[in-house]
């Protein structure tokens, strides 16, 4: 017998697909950017539109919905680092999850350095770039996002791009 959550409603349906069609390319990309491969970074993206289509009748703004998508995106992003860390202290240490074979391939020493030392950066910094340069956010969105104050992003940012800066040089 199936559920009331397993009944499709078509307007919703039709929103919440309008939107993954808009949508979907760029949040995979930035739970990329956080968790570090592919298949996860979709699991986290396809597990935020499953949220909005079941929350949907509860949104009180659906002009608000792409903000919603990437606050889940980021928060979803977060559990699969959390639940690697469990894993990693719990059993065998294993390598941090490598980028794709054909994007390896494709991305030049520079670009690969770069997202390695990206992926060095403690778990705020990372989110607080990846939403500044990549979902190109203002600090006010990005602080939204991250539930902080834009100061805090500011800085954030800041000691990142120094950090960065260091390795960089250290390493290239």
């Amino acid at each position: 017998m199936p559920r009331a959550t397993d009944v499709i409603h078509p307007s919703r349906a039709d929103a919440v697909g309008d939107l993954y069609r808009q949508h979907a390319v760029g949040l995979v990309r930035l739970a990329l950017l956080l968790v570090g491969d592919q298949a996860s970074a979709e699991d986290v993206v396809q597990e935020a539109f499953v949220g909005l289509y079941r929350n949907w009748a509860a949104l009180k703004d659906h002009d608000r919905v792409a903000g919603y998508l990437r606050v889940a995106v980021v928060n979803g992003s977060r559990g699969v680092q959390r639940a690697r860390r469990r894993a990693w202290l719990r059993a065998v240490r294993y390598d941090l999850p490598v980028w794709s074979a054909e994007a390896a391939a494709l991305a030049s020493e520079e670009r690969r350095a770069v997202l390695a030392a990206v992926a060095r950066l403690p778990r705020r910094q990372r989110e607080v770039l990846a939403l500044r340069y990549y979902a190109d956010l203002a600090d006010n969105e990005i602080a939204s996002v991250l539930g902080i104050t834009r100061g805090t992003v500011a800085s954030t940012a800041s000691r990142a791009l120094g950090v960065l800066a260091r390795q960089l040089k250290e390493d290239l």
